[in-house]
This record gives structure tokens, sequence and C-alpha cells, in this order.
């Protein structure tokens, strides 16, 4: 169906009284069972029962409304694809494992699974050449890149999203050279495509601490960057660096709430919906963990 900008946005602002919002704060504070009636009542999980339905049905009601409202392929590809080369991730893995793929799959994204199996064997594109004895980190890396590659080329014609996939794609490789155990494997590993120039990664790579602590002042990632050095300093994992990539685009249209328009609307509900869902899983395992209300609350994802 073609876009209808006036009649979408009048969809989204009757779902958008459907977001749990400001509840979703009190959850980490109650118990599991007082979470799931506050669900229930608010109508999340259409009735279901059990965590895992309860999830199946609204990303699958998610899903829905983003092949049914998405301005345009390029949208639908940006939420949707991802599925496609997890799958294929798994696919993969599965096969060179001699293992079955079942409980790795996602729901289907763009393509169907038949399509994608059928993609693999032929080693057509978006598949990328992968080594016979390529590891399990090596393999992620170069789907990961087709994914990049793939999205940018698709978004081409919508300026937003190929900058919300140029920063994703930078802070995806910030993450990298944190963890890699030196320059060589970290650039092994990068799924570039993003804004971050050499001259930033010699920064980000320098021996010389001073240089390496600057490395990235005066860019938009100053503050996930710092991140990255406090939990490199205290020997932490990067928790709240993650949580900064993963609610980056909730907060880019948060930020620009009062001015959105046209197809900006949507992507904004999508991005917190989609947010909301996964803080919810979450909030769930934590209690049935134990895990401190205080706690929980730090790992919230796009919650403004």
């Amino acid at each position: 169906m073609a876009f209808d900008t006036n009649f979408t946005n009048g969809v989204i602002a009757v779902r958008e009284k459907q977001l749990l919002g400001e509840k979703l704060l009190r959850f980490p504070e109650m118990g599991e069972g007082e979470v799931f009636r506050a669900l229930s009542e608010s109508g999340f999980g259409g009735g279901e029962s059990e965590p895992e339905a309860i999830f199946a049905h609204e990303e699958a009601a998610l899903d829905g409304f983003i092949r049914t409202y998405a301005p345009s392929e390029a949208d639908k590809a940006y939420f949707l694809a991802p599925r496609d080369f997890h799958n294929m991730k798994a696919l993969i893995k599965a096969e060179r494992l001699g293992i079955p793929a079942d409980g790795m799959l996602a729901p289907e994204g763009m393509r169907p699974l038949g399509e994608l199996k059928k993609l693999l064997e032929e080693k057509k594109p978006p598949v990328p050449a992968i080594e016979d004895d390529a590891t399990g980190t090596e393999i992620g890396a170069a789907v990961d890149r087709a994914m990049y590659s793939y999205l940018f080329k698709v978004c081409f014609m919508r300026p937003v999203l190929k900058k919300l996939l140029a920063f994703r794609a930078d802070m995806t490789d910030i993450l990298t050279a944190f963890r890699a155990e030196s320059r060589e494997e970290a650039e092994a590993l990068f799924v570039g495509g993003g804004k971050l120039k050499k001259k930033h990664f010699d920064g980000i790579f320098s021996e010389d601490p001073e240089v390496r602590e600057h490395a990235l002042d005066r860019t938009a990632y100053a503050p996930f960057y710092a991140a990255c050095l406090a939990a490199e300093g205290k020997e932490l994992p990067f928790t709240e660096a993650e949580r900064m990539k993963e609610g980056y685009e909730v907060r880019y249209f948060f930020e620009r709430r009062f001015a959105l328009s046209g197809k900006e609307p949507f992507l904004y509900y999508v991005f917190r919906r989609r947010a909301e869902i996964n803080n919810v899983r979450m909030i769930l395992v934590c209690l049935r963990a134990g895990v401190d209300a205080r706690e929980i609350g730090k790992r919230l994802v796009g919650v403004n």
C-alpha cells in the first residue's frame, strides 16, 4: 500500500496510548507476579500467559505493523532485514557444526527461510564469502559486514536511516576495538561503513594514554567512548556502552520528538515499541534471577 502520512500517523497516535510508558519504570520494584498482572491489564501479550508466548505475540504484532505501515522498502528493511542475517549466521554455523539450526533461528525477516537457505546454497548476494576454516567469530563478522553493506545500499535514499546505520556501525567497531587483543584482530572483525576515519582509530589504538583518552573528543561518539574507557579502566563489562548503543535510535528521535514530521513518527514509534518489548523481557529475567531493582533500572534501554 502507498504510504499515507496522515493515516499512518493517526494509527500511531492511537497505538502510542498503549505503550507502557512510565509503568515500565515501576516494574523493577515489583514482584514477578505483579509485573505479569500489570502487563495483562495493559493488554501486553494479547492475553497469553506464558512468557515466550507473550513476547512472540508482541513481536509478531510489531512485525505486522512494520510490514503494513512502513513508509518504504528501506524502512522495512532497516527493521526486518537484520533477522535474515541473524538466520544466515545460524544456518552457516549449524551446517558447519553438523547440528540443527532450529533453536538458533529468529522469526523471518524480509525473506522466507526457504529463500534464505537457497541463497546460501547458491552463495548468491548478500551471502558473503567465508573461508572453510573460519571461526565462529569470523563468520559472525563476515555476515555483519554483509548486513551493513546491504542496508547502506537499501537505505541510500533515506538520509536519516543512513545516519542511524553509520552511527551504529561506528559504535560496533569501537566496541570491537576495545575487546580485541590487537589492532590486527579488531580490523579483521570491523563491520565498517561508518563515519570514523583512520585517524580516529589511530588514536583509539595509540599506546600514548593521553592520545588514547582524547581520541574521539569533538566527535558525536565522545560520551560513548568515555563509557568504554570507564568500563575498561575498572575491568568491567561494557554494559553501559552496549546500553547506549542499543538505545541510540530512541534517543535520537526523543531529542527531536517535538519536531517530528513526515515518516519520522513511524520510526520513533517502532524504535520505542521494540525497546519496550526488550526491556520487559530483560526485567522479567532479572526479577527471576533476583537482580537488585537499581541494577535492573541501569539496564533499561531507550528509557528517557
